[in-house]
């Protein structure tokens, strides 16, 4: 039975109004077309799932390769969502995300397409209509089809998709990525309509679980950096 969680992609809501705690700068970004604004590991929070104590099992870690949110899940542990809100001020500029991850443990079995949902590493991208959200997941899979689009949740509140953007691999190894956030909004929920308005980006999310197979799971995220 796959999980409900992801009506837990739209608890990333709860914390998209929170204003950032460690902007990069406080001013105002130029127009659009001509710059980029990094969101910091450390402006991560809770969502979903336990808030405290060891049950929260992400940390912010700084090193030779600079720094970067680390979650490493245990079996047994409920799953926890960790989200940032992109600054008001970008939400209707922002057109491509970037990051970089790495993932450090896939768990046994894990299928976000046929099987038990869990993933070494998401990404959330979240958009705000009214009352309705729109929700891409990308996620680095163990098993699922590379490029796969899985898994599509339609209600009155909740869009949301998954897509395999990595699958399996070497743990430990760095990659980066591009998504044309705004193109992927038509494609995935405006039938590729390029005249479709497409709504706030408000937020960005990552997990790393292992709840439905019960097997340990871990991934590296950082170098968040909105394009507009």
């Amino acid at each position: 039975m796959r999980r409900a969680s992801l009506s837990r992609a739209s608890v990333l809501a709860l914390v998209l109004a929170v204003p950032c705690v460690h902007r990069a700068s406080g001013e105002m970004p130029p127009a659009f077309g001509s710059g980029s604004s990094r969101l910091d590991s450390r402006d991560f929070r809770v969502v979903d799932g336990p808030s405290r104590g060891s049950a929260v099992y992400y940390k912010v870690v700084e090193g030779p390769e600079g720094r970067m949110l680390r979650g490493q899940y245990r079996p047994g542990l409920q799953s926890v969502v960790l989200g940032a809100p992109v600054p008001k001020e970008l939400r209707s500029r922002v057109r491509r995300v970037r990051w970089r991850w790495r993932a450090r443990a896939f768990p046994a079995g894990g299928d976000e397409c046929y099987g038990l949902g869990d993933s070494a590493a998401s990404v959330f991208i979240s958009f705000k209509r009214g009352l309705r959200w729109y929700i891409l997941k990308y996620v680095w899979s163990p098993l699922s089809p590379l490029g796969a689009t899985c898994d599509r949740k339609r209600s009155l509140f909740l869009h949301r998709d998954t897509i395999v953007l990595e699958r399996d691999g070497p743990t430990d190894k760095w990659l980066s990525e591009l998504v044309d956030v705004r193109q992927a909004f038509l494609d995935h929920f405006a039938n590729g309509n390029p005249k479709a308005d497409v709504p706030d980006l408000v937020g960005i999310g990552v997990m790393t679980d292992g709840d439905q197979t019960h097997s340990e799971s871990g991934a590296d995220w950082a170098d968040f950096e909105l394009e507009y």
